[in-house]
């Protein structure tokens, strides 16, 4: 028997439920639409709020207030009437708004007059000798372990890079009463030099400040060794009882003092970048961010894309964080509203002016963040011997032996060596590829770009597809 592929119609699909997506859902959905949330969780938060309807007390006390202030967020959506349609992983979003989905094994479509991808960040790859082996993990990886199921490292963990994810997840472990061996920092004194520039703006957003000197404060409270403007780094390597490699140190220089520290688990993070892999595969327009190193989709004031209909609301279209992007939620759920005849342009002028002012109160400490956790040039275009592609094993030095046989971007890679061309579809190896060839034609990444993304964003089998 045939199966039905006739899309369902609705007024607006919503795509991710983290902060942005919660936010877009609910505003839609008071104001009459017929709104669906999907998303591949079981429930709704996102990364950032990750199973907040379910937490129990001693987890949110260890998370802190930050990852409890998701609750109003996650209640307020399940009073608006928004559909939440879960475990959905959406492979497809067209240019003419269908959203094509796989739940329990089978494929469904919604038609949508207009369309919201609240897609979120993924971690910025750091490539580094060792990266690939059993017992590295990022923070983010490690974060979401602890939020989803409350699990933590057996053994002491070794945190290592620079952003704030770093200081939280360390302040977290702390209070779950984790043991850490070391967090090692590559933020180095020309990166505080730089992000001085913009000190006057980052303490008009003083709580940030002030959040960010506890975590630091709890941290060095509790004995954790810190190593600072870390460099050369690289993860040793041993077998263990069935002859497989495995993490056992991590090197560091640190002013000129070269430092071994032993550990079976090792945490990497330096930073979140926007996920543009339904962006990329509309072929929206995007935009090289030399602030925050990646490619962000264009969007007008609204979060629209110039692919008429579909938004972009939080980390998808820049990194701002979970305050920011709640409210970029609003601003697209309330601008679809209006377009969709809901909400009338006075009312949502009005109302859009108010979560304006509060989102560019939260953005004054954007430029000092990204300033002070700028990743290094070293930790983001790797020597020759590093895998970039984990999927296909392709090292750095194999890029750049593209380049000199005539590959000029990452999709000439996919051809030469089926860089890309993984499991991951690009995820983790899209920016590192792009500014490793870029490096080496001498040339912005700008001029390089990224990977052409296609569907099936997610994977599926042909017998998904063809609905057994």
């Amino acid at each position: 028997m045939a199966a039905d592929f006739s899309p369902e119609a609705v007024d607006v699909v919503v795509v991710g439920a983290g902060p942005a997506g919660m936010s877009a859902a609910t505003r839609a959905a008071r104001a009459g639409l017929k709104t669906v949330l999907i998303d591949e969780q079981d429930a709704t938060g996102g990364q950032i709020y990750r199973a907040i309807g379910r937490a129990n007390a001693r987890r949110k006390e260890i998370l802190g207030p930050d990852y409890v202030a998701g609750t109003a967020i996650a209640d307020a959506l399940a009073a608006s009437g928004a559909r939440h349609v879960t475990n959905a992983s959406v492979w497809q979003v067209t240019r003419e708004r269908s959203i094509n989905y796989l739940k329990d094994g089978k494929v469904g479509s919604f038609k949508a007059q207009r369309v919201i991808l609240a897609s979120g960040a993924l971690e910025r790859p750091f490539p580094i000798q060792g990266w690939t082996l059993p017992g590295v993990l990022t923070a983010g990886a490690a974060q979401i372990l602890l939020k989803s199921a409350g699990e933590v490292p057996a053994a002491p963990p070794v945190l290592a890079g620079c952003g704030p994810l770093l200081y939280l997840l360390g302040w977290q472990y702390v209070r779950a009463g984790v043991p850490i061996k070391a967090l090692v920092d590559t933020t180095r004194h020309e990166d505080r030099w730089r992000a001085k520039r913009h000190m006057l703006s980052a303490l008009r957003a003083w709580p940030f400040i002030s959040k960010g000197l506890q975590l630091i404060r709890t941290l060095r409270d509790a004995g954790v060794p810190m190593f600072e403007a870390a460099d050369d780094l690289r993860i040793e390597s041993r077998k263990d009882a069935d002859g497989l490699e495995r993490a056992a140190a991590l090197h560091v220089t640190t002013k000129g003092n070269a430092h071994r520290i032993e550990a079976d688990v090792i945490l990497l993070h330096q930073g979140v970048v926007p996920n543009t892999q339904f962006t990329q595969a509309l072929r929206a327009s995007h935009r090289w961010d030399e602030a925050q190193l990646c490619f962000t989709p264009k969007v007008d004031a609204w979060g629209e894309l110039d692919v008429p209909g579909i938004f972009v609301a939080g980390d998808g279209a820049g990194i701002g964080g979970a305050q920011a992007a709640a409210l970029q939620g609003m601003l697209a759920g309330l601008a679809v509203a209006s377009q969709l005849g809901a909400v009338d342009t006075e009312k949502r002028d009005a109302e859009a002016a108010v979560h304006r002012r509060e989102l560019a109160s939260i953005m004054r400490i954007r430029p000092f963040l990204d300033s002070l956790y700028r990743p290094r040039d070293v930790n983001r275009i790797p020597r020759d011997d590093t895998i970039v592609c984990r999927c296909e094993e392709v090292t750095a030095g194999q890029v750049r032996k593209f380049v000199e046989l005539g590959c000029v971007g990452p999709n000439q890679a996919k051809s030469f060596g089926r860089c890309g061309m993984g499991p991951c579809q690009g995820r983790m190896c899209g920016l590192t590829v792009t500014e490793v060839i870029a490096d080496a034609r001498h040339v912005s990444p700008a001029e390089v770009g990224y990977y052409r993304i296609r569907p099936p964003i997610k994977p599926l089998t042909l017998g998904e597809l063809a609905g057994e």
